[in-house]
C-alpha cells in the first residue's frame, strides 16, 4: 500500500510540473545576425607611390639675353616620382551583388622631377604637382566581404612648373583638369572597418608655359600619371532595430 502511495505521489507532481511549464511563456529564439552590405557613408585615408611622365618640347630662337639663339624645338621629356596619399569620403548603393558608389579624394604628393634638357644652356627644369582632388564613380561586383571594382573620374591638380635659364629664374603656377580611371579591390574586416588597394591612370592634357624669363622661350606640357595606393575606410552604419519582445 505505501508503495502504491509513493507511485501515486510521484505521478502527481509529474502531472503538476507538466501543466506549469507549459503555462510558462515560449522564449523567443535571437533574431539572425543581419546580412553583411557595402551600403552606406564611408570616410578613410590612402597612401602610395605615384609615378609618370612630362611629355614636352621647348621653343628657342632669337636673343636671350647677351646670347643669340638659333630657333630650336628640344624634347624636354621627364619622368615624375614619389608619394602620393591623403583622405577619401564617399557612399555606396548595394543591390544585390552589384555596388555602385561615389568617392572624392583628396591627394598631397611629393611628384616631382628635375631635368636639363639644354646643358649647354644652362637650362633647368623643376616639374612637381603638389596637390590633386577627385570625384569618382565606381562599380563592382561582391563576394560577401570582398568587392572587386573599377573606378573612374575626373579632378583637378595643382602644377608647379620652375624653370632657370642662363642664371635667370622663372616659376609657372597653374590648375590642371584631368580623367582618371583604374580598379580595385577591397576587403570588410567587419561590419565597419575595410581595406582596399587600388591602381589609376590620369592624363591632365597638353598645356604650355611661355614666355620663360626670356620672350623667345616657350616650353610644352603633356603629364599622364600612374598611381598604386592602399587605404582604409570606416562605413557608418545605422543602429541595429530593438529586440520585440512579447508580454503575456
Amino acid at each position: 500500500m505505501l508503495k502504491g502511495l509513493l507511485l501515486a505521489s510521484a505521478g502527481a507532481v509529474g502531472l503538476a510540473a507538466s501543466a506549469f511549464a507549459a503555462d510558462l511563456p515560449a522564449v523567443a529564439p535571437p533574431p539572425p545576425a543581419p546580412a553583411f552590405t557595402w551600403a552606406g557613408f564611408y570616410l578613410g585615408g590612402q597612401i602610395g607611390y605615384g609615378w609618370g611622365e612630362d611629355s614636352g618640347h621647348i621653343w628657342l630662337g632669337g636673343p636671350l639675353g647677351a646670347v643669340a639663339f638659333p630657333a630650336t624645338n628640344t624634347s624636354s621629356s621627364t619622368q615624375t616620382q614619389g608619394v602620393i596619399g591623403g583622405a577619401h569620403i564617399g557612399y555606396d548603393w548595394q543591390v544585390n551583388q552589384f555596388v555602385f558608389g561615389l568617392e572624392g579624394q583628396v591627394d598631397g604628393t611629393s611628384l616631382s622631377k628635375s631635368t636639363e634638357p639644354v646643358p649647354n644652356l644652362q637650362y633647368n627644369v623643376t616639374t612637381a604637382s603638389p596637390l590633386q582632388g577627385t570625384l569618382l564613380g565606381r562599380i563592382g561586383y561582391a563576394f560577401d566581404r570582398t568587392l572587386v571594382y573599377a573606378t573612374g573620374g575626373g579632378g583637378y591638380a595643382w602644377i608647379q612648373n620652375n624653370y632657370s635659364v642662363l642664371g635667370n629664374a622663372g616659376s609657372f603656377s597653374t590648375t590642371r583638369a584631368f580623367w582618371t580611371a583604374g580598379g580595385g579591390i577591397e576587403f570588410a574586416v567587419n561590419n565597419n572597418w575595410s581595406v582596399r588597394a587600388e591602381y589609376r591612370y590620369s592624363n591632365f592634357g597638353y598645356f604650355y608655359d611661355g614666355t620663360i624669363v626670356f620672350p623667345s622661350v616657350f616650353q610644352s606640357h603633356s603629364w599622364t600619371q600612374n598611381q598604386i595606393q592602399v587605404g582604409f575606410s570606416y562605413k557608418f552604419t545605422s543602429a541595429p532595430p530593438a529586440a520585440v519582445v512579447a508580454k503575456y
